[in-house]
Parts: C-alpha cells; structure tokens; sequence
C-alpha cells in the first residue's frame, strides 16, 4: 500500500500505481555501506534449504553468511537526508563477536567524511523500523564506561508511529531486536516524527512516497523517491537483498512470511509497471537493481550494481 503527499500536507492517499510529484531538480542519490555483520544462513533464509541459498551467500565454518548495512544518501537542494543508519559500532566486544561485526571504526561516519560530510550535516533521518542493525548507526562507537551518545545533532528522525509503539512493547520473539538506549535517546532528542499509516512527512515533502509493510515487522515503512528515470525504493528487510527479490524466499525473522510474500509481489509488480529500482540493505554486493520479469513471470534484476555515487537519472 502506498501512500503520498501532495504540497508537502500529510494525510492525502494515492491510488496504487500511481506517481507522486516529479522528481525534485537536482536530487542524487548514493549509497554506503557501513558497518558489516554475520548471521546464521539459515535464519536468513527461512524455509529455503541450504543447498539453494549457499549458492547466493556462501557460509563461514559457523553457517553464517556476511551481510552488509547499507544506507542511502539523498541530496537534494541544500538538504542531506539519509535512509537508515546501518548496524554502527555501538556494540560492545561481547556483542559484537556475536553478531560477527568485525570493523572497529564507524564505517558510516568514515563513508560520510569521503563525501566531506559529517553526521552534523545531515538533515533528515528515514528509520524504515527500528531493528537494531538498522539504527545503531545512529550511536557514537562504544566505549568503556561511557554512556550512549545520539550522533546526527541536526537531523530530524522519522519513523512509522505503530514501529514506535511495536518497539515500546515488544513481543518476545523480536524483543532483542530493539536496544533501549537508542530509543530512549530519540524519544528525548524532540526531533522524532512519527508517521501514521495514512500520513505523509511534511518535512520530506510530495515527491516522497512510502509503502507500508507489516510482513517483516509491522509499520515498516518503505521510502520511494522520484528520480527521473524511474523511481528508486529503499527495499529494507521486506526485500534484504537481490535474492530475496524472488517471491518464496523469505527470512526466519520475518513476522509473517506469507504476508512477506504478498507484499512483496504487490510491490515488485507496482514498481515493475513503473520502472522501478529496489536498494538493498543487507546484500554485501549489489546495492541496487531494476525490476524484471522473465517469460515464466518470476521477478529478477536488471542493470544491477555495487555502491553508487550522486545517481541522477
């Protein structure tokens, strides 16, 4: 289901298929990768057997497989407005290891200083939810004895409001997907922005768009961005990565797999009809395709690649 704005005002719905504004004159869009992790192969595959997702993402001696924490970067006029914070480096020695985070440094910040940005000059923050491997980027790297610090001082954080409230009250099976410390630090920072299912951000304005998605967790929310040829999507963990993009194959984490399913059918054949591109967070290699669909009707990647720099088609 997607939903738009129209003059920057929330609350006015779009019929699916239908496109929002033009794409903003100027608008470019990057991705990074941050910090990187490993987890069970299994658990990310869901139901697939290991002798089919293997030949996508091999696994290490522990049946792991890298993952990546990409992010996307959004320019547009005088404003920075990132897509997700990655994994970071807020762990501490003993999580890290379990969650096979190898890196010491805060990779995003490091990719951000490439581009001569710092987290200060970034405007905008898009939390598709609030899985920890999607916001801990938001955090300064860990140190002894230090308590939690907020980085991105500027920024404005938006997220769906039932995510919120998901995060608030866990269920126990995804109850250690959230981390306290960080959604206390943006309840606190009186610059979160939470959106309801029918609204729209007024603060990213009528040519960002987003599909709602409970599949995975509920509110999960989709940004869509109108770039001139053809919309761009940051695909979070409905579509993790490029093979994901196959409809059966879903994650053990997902909430509810046959509604991944669906959802993501709806989705790819929307974004198919428009010419669509997905961005993924988790894949260590592609960073974004095109929707396809082969003579059997199965949905597949065109004009995939890594890591792009200031796409402006």
């Amino acid at each position: 289901m997607e939903k738009c704005c129209e003059s920057g005002q929330a609350g006015a719905a779009k019929a699916p298929g239908g496109d929002c504004q033009p794409a903003t004159p100027g608008r470019t869009i990057t991705t990074l990768s941050g910090n990187s992790q490993k987890l069970d192969g299994g658990a990310m595959f869901g139901n697939a057997p290991r002798s089919l997702w293997q030949r996508w993402l091999p696994p290490d001696e522990l049946n792991r497989v890298d993952l990546g924490c990409r992010v996307m970067l959004v320019r547009e006029g005088s404003r920075n407005i990132l897509v997700e914070a990655g994994i970071g480096a807020f762990f501490d020695p003993d999580f890290k290891e379990r969650y096979g985070v190898s890196e010491t440094r805060h990779i995003l910040l490091d990719k951000l200083a490439e581009l001569g940005l710092s987290d200060s000059d970034i405007h905008v923050v898009v939390l598709t939810h609030l899985h920890f491997d999607h916001i801990g980027g938001l955090l300064a790297p860990w140190q002894a004895d230090t308590p939690a610090r907020l980085l991105f001082p500027n920024a404005r954080f938006i997220t769906g409001r039932r995510q919120w409230q998901r995060s608030s009250q866990p269920h126990l099976r995804d109850r250690a997907s959230y981390i306290t410390d960080i959604l206390q630090l943006l309840d606190s920072s009186g610059r979160l922005e939470l959106l309801d299912d029918t609204h729209c951000s007024a603060t990213l304005g009528s040519d960002w768009r987003f599909h709602l998605s409970d599949g995975h967790t509920p509110g999960q929310l989709l940004p869509e961005v109108a770039m001139p040829s053809g919309p761009v999507l940051f695909a979070g963990d409905l579509v993790p990565g490029a093979p994901w993009v196959h409809l059966p194959i879903t994650m053990g984490y997902d909430r509810f797999p046959e509604l991944v399913i669906d959802e993501k059918s709806a989705l790819l054949a929307d974004l198919l009809k428009r010419n669509g591109r997905l961005v993924f967070t988790h894949d260590p290699q592609v960073a974004i395709g095109r929707i396809s669909r082969d003579d059997k009707g199965r949905f597949g990647l065109s004009e995939s690649s890594g890591d792009i720099l200031n796409l402006a088609e």
